[in-house]
């Protein structure tokens, strides 16, 4: 709308202003103009690249804006010179830099050249020339805008996506934090309840003792009834965060001697020092873990454990003696005993890879050994 006015009030000016006279060059300069400005409106309506850069359109311009100097430096036709204004402004804005240049100076040229044929003043021979330098000028700065705008607007998708991604990884990090929680309380829950049942079957079984039995299955149910209250607190992305880590392995060594009736040994080594609920955790769970597999495949025996808080990491160590064949035992399953296929310590190395740290298991000098650390 704004090249139509302006191409209108040019026609105007030039043609029916006092003292104007339409000279040939006057009305092909207008009509060739007039042309290139209605092209260049309907490739950006309905084209799908900017007119700017089809070589047609800019071919087109060229000889508009060229044409349109020269007629301008002829008497009561110099305002056709704001088309050729107009075609640089754009060009300049949207084709690449020579197509812009080449066109202004071409102008340039076709100017000087009517000053010469029209014998015009000196005034209209410098003057021109310097308006079309400052539209060329202008449409630089207004192209260095417009790239900087279109940057800014790809750098503002991106970042975005970028946030849309971190918020959906957030959420994966987060659900698989809560699943390897639940993995974990359920692991624990389930193993010290799987220890109970067998112990109640052995009772059953080998002693007929029922009192005793119905003693380890009411156990078996508060295990349960734990068990199911650890697991709707990681649930619910277990929010709170835990005690000390020695107050509680010391919690947890209770339990145990109470379960079980193994002894249990808490040794605190160094100064004990605040964790992080994701440094703490790790280390409590992997605990309960080592505890809960201590007592299925060496029942009665004491367990040895040691928090030591050293100047760059916490170690975590829980050991035990193997456990000795029964002599007096006959038939083929172990008292007490399950299958074990791992995926508990297997669970607690990963958590402690995402921190950092790392996680060792194994027999040493006759005693299965369970060792973590994380960075501090």
């Amino acid at each position: 709308m704004l090249r139509s006015g302006a191409y209108v009030f040019v026609g105007v000016v030039a043609f029916t202003g006092p003292g104007a006279g339409a000279t040939a060059w006057a009305v092909v300069a207008y009509a060739i103009g007039g042309l290139a400005l209605l092209l260049w409106g309907l490739t950006e309506a309905f084209g799908e690249r900017p007119a700017g850069q089809l070589p047609l359109i800019q071919g087109l311009f060229a000889v508009a804006a060229v044409v349109c100097g020269y007629a301008s430096a002829f008497v009561h036709t110099g305002p056709l010179v704001a088309i050729s204004l107009m075609i640089i402004m754009d060009l300049g804005t949207e084709s690449i830099l020579p197509v812009g240049w080449a066109v202004a100076g071409g102008t340039v040229v076709a100017i000087e050249t009517g000053v010469l044929v029209a014998g015009a003043s000196d005034g209209l021979a410098l003057g021109y020339p310097a308006l079309v330098v400052m539209v060329l000028i202008a449409s630089h700065n207004r192209r260095a805008y417009r790239v900087r705008a279109e940057q800014s607007a790809a750098l503002l998708a991106q970042s975005e996506l970028l946030r849309a991604e971190q918020r959906r990884v957030a959420v994966l990090d987060e659900r698989t934090r809560i699943a390897r929680e639940i993995h974990d309380v359920l692991a624990h829950s389930l193993g010290a309840l799987s220890i109970q049942i067998q112990a109640a079957d052995a009772l059953l079984t080998d002693h007929q003792d029922i009192d005793r039995a119905v003693t380890v299955l009411a156990e078996a149910r508060r295990l349960t009834a734990d068990g199911l209250t650890e697991t709707r607190r990681a649930v619910h992305a277990l929010r709170a965060d835990i005690a000390p880590l020695d107050e509680e392995l010391a919690t947890a060594a209770d339990t145990h001697r109470q379960r079980h009736g193994g002894a249990v040994r808490l040794r605190v080594e160094g100064e004990p020092a605040p964790l992080s609920p994701d440094q703490a955790l790790p280390l409590f769970r992997t605990a309960q873990e080592a505890l809960t597999n201590a007592a299925k495949h060496a029942p009665a025996q004491p367990v040895e454990v040691t928090l030591a808080y050293k100047a760059d990491h916490v170690t975590l160590t829980v050991d035990n003696p193997l456990a000795l064949p029964d002599p007096g035992r006959t038939g083929d399953r172990p008292e007490f005993a399950t299958v074990d296929a791992g995926y508990g310590l297997t669970g607690m190395r990963e958590r402690l890879l995402l921190l950092g740290g790392t996680l060792d298991a194994g027999v040493r000098d006759g005693r299965w050994c369970v060792r973590a650390e994380v960075p501090r």
